[in-house]
């Protein structure tokens, strides 16, 4: 379970999300969708903490961290929050000096102090995973992008996180290499991956989501199934952020 309660964040004089309170069950995906500079990324990068709320309280499984303004959260506090969560950013940020492999078990080793043997053999698990097991000696350089974010994917899995964090996991890719992403997203989700991602491509929203999230200007305008919010959504403004995402596409929702 993840509750997010009364969480804001500001930027200076600029309040970027406002009183934002939310409950992620368990073995669920939940997309955060809305225009630009809704607030999407930021709410995101609050869960595991990138970005430190200005107040609110995050619980992730049995950690708590609570945040109020002036006041700096321990280290100790980040950390135990920061080790729920996995990572999928909209660039990869593969590291290029390894390996595809390397990639995947350098958390697991450095960080975790995991004997290289078992961090390899949790490395090829999950590269076969998101199949690219046939890639696992390779450079990131010589991988398209689908591959990169599929080894990035596989990394962001390596210490069994409670939650799996994407932010616009496909907005880097065209939409051949975004497909293969999508499918890899698609079968986490089946196997009961929890997941929230900041997206916004609606055909990956659709397909992979059980709960929606309409964000805008920091705050929530709407939340539901992904099946009502992308068909019958009931505010103006998310049927008129869909309608116009929808217009010439067709999606499975």
């Amino acid at each position: 379970m993840i509750e997010l309660s009364h969480i804001e964040k500001h930027f200076g004089d600029n309040v970027i999300l406002k009183d934002i309170s939310l409950t992620i069950p368990e073995g669920t995906v939940t997309a955060l969708v809305g225009p630009s500079g809704g607030g999407k990324s930021t709410l995101l990068r609050c869960i595991n903490l990138l970005e430190i709320p200005t107040a609110g309280t995050i619980r992730i499984g049995e950690e708590t961290a609570t945040f109020q303004p002036g006041k700096k959260p321990a280290w100790q506090e980040i950390q135990k929050i920061r080790r729920q969560t996995g990572m999928v950013f909209q660039n990869f940020q593969l590291f290029p000096h390894q390996t595809a492999i390397q990639n995947v078990m350098e958390g697991l080793t450095t960080v975790l102090r995991w004997p290289a043997e078992k961090a390899r053999a949790r490395a090829v698990e999950l590269l076969t995973k998101v199949g690219m097991a046939h890639k696992i000696d390779a450079w990131p350089s010589t991988l398209s992008g689908g591959q990169q974010q599929r080894v990035a994917i596989a990394r962001a899995l390596a210490p069994s996180p409670r939650v799996l964090l994407c932010d616009e996991p496909t907005s880097a890719l065209d939409p051949e290499l975004a497909a293969e992403v999508v499918d890899v997203l698609g079968k986490l989700a089946n196997e009961g991956t929890t997941m929230v991602m900041a997206t916004h491509d609606l055909r990956l929203a659709s397909k992979i989501a059980n709960n929606v999230v309409f964000l805008e200007a920091g705050n929530i305008v709407e939340t539901g199934s992904s099946r009502n919010v992308f068909s019958a959504p009931t505010q103006e403004r998310t049927k008129r952020f869909i309608s116009t995402l929808n217009a010439g596409h067709s999606y499975d929702i």
